[in-house]
């Protein structure tokens, strides 16, 4: 009987862990001003907090960072660091509407990119989910 107990209480304490685990999405919706600051944000934020479960959403001219062969002001590819980021569970989100509006393809974004109907209906769904909402 008190094994049981002790199952249960354990059970309910993993499940509890993983409610509490911190959920953020990151929104970019300007590469040039904000995917090196958001890319050092989102690594800073796991290396203090390994466990969040990260979404970075990007829409507009915030998709650029994620096309083949993009660099930093530095002349560092973009793609080194996003994949580095999606290796630790970060998902990479670009939304198809600004690809529609743009002319771009899907074919011209690095692989780790995925893609959402709506960049802002994302956000908007993610932060109804309990997801903290940060615009670096």
């Amino acid at each position: 009987m008190i094994k049981k107990l002790v199952i249960s209480s354990l059970l309910a304490l993993s499940t509890f862990a993983a409610i509490a685990q911190d959920q953020v999405v990151y929104h970019i919706s300007d590469a040039k001003a904000q995917a090196l600051a958001g890319l050092r944000n989102v690594r800073n934020h796991l290396d203090t907090e390994p466990k969040t479960q990260i979404v970075v959403v990007s829409h507009g001219e915030g998709v650029d960072f994620m096309l083949e062969g993009a660099n930093d002001r530095n002349g560092s590819p973009y793609a080194a660091t996003v994949a580095a980021l999606v290796s630790r569970g970060v998902k990479f989100e670009v939304c198809e509407i600004t690809l529609k509006n743009r002319g771009l393809k899907k074919e011209q974004f690095i692989q780790e990119a995925e893609f959402t109907p709506s960049g802002v209906v994302r956000v908007t769904k993610l932060q109804k989910q309990g997801y903290a909402y940060l615009k670096p």
